[in-house]
């Protein structure tokens, strides 16, 4: 794992016991607004750096996993805003989605600046780190604190598909090793 991996790695990991600690610092739960926010915030950052893979390689692996992340997630974030206006719910943006949004744009500076093969490389080892960040934060924070069962419903219906999508992204990952 070269360098750049790691720090990214350790990023997500970092962001994820952020999640963690805002979490146990409010001695209490998210609500379902700030759950479906935080739902939101994680599918548009993903199709955001789908966009820059888009742009920027010209890898047939990286534009059809890149085509993937937007039409999933754009389907994701589509059932999300249909529930929350059934519900009569405003997603509340909360310091997690907040902060999430503020390290998403590092992420994505982070991948202007490579270029080639390097690019392709960063960007699937970052879907990779990200995908397990996310599931991660589904199963052991957002489900766990949301109260109505449809939106948790959505929530643990959307699992599978990061399920895919994460071994999707380590296989795409395993043809850029070494390089």
């Amino acid at each position: 794992m070269d360098s750049k991996h790691k720090i990214m790695t350790s990023f997500v990991m970092l962001l994820l016991m952020l999640a963690s600690n805002i979490h146990a610092q409010s001695n209490n739960k998210f609500n379902d607004a700030e759950i479906a926010a935080i739902a939101v915030t994680a599918n548009e950052i993903d199709i955001k750096y789908a966009e820059i893979a888009k742009e920027k390689s010209n890898n047939e692996e990286i534009l059809g996993f890149a085509n993937t992340m937007i039409q999933d997630h754009n389907a994701v974030i589509e059932k999300a805003v249909e529930l929350v206006n059934e519900l009569g719910v405003k997603p509340q943006p909360n310091a997690l989605s907040k902060k999430l949004n503020s390290d998403a744009e590092e992420t994505r500076k982070m991948l202007r600046s490579k270029e080639g093969k390097v690019f392709n490389k960063a960007y699937i080892d970052n879907e990779v780190t990200y995908h397990k960040a996310v599931i991660d934060a589904i199963r052991n924070v957002l489900i766990p604190d949301t109260e109505n069962n449809q939106l948790k419903e959505l929530l643990q219906a959307v699992l599978p598909a990061l399920e895919t999508h994460l071994e999707h992204a380590k296989t795409v990952q395993q043809n850029f090793a070494g390089q």
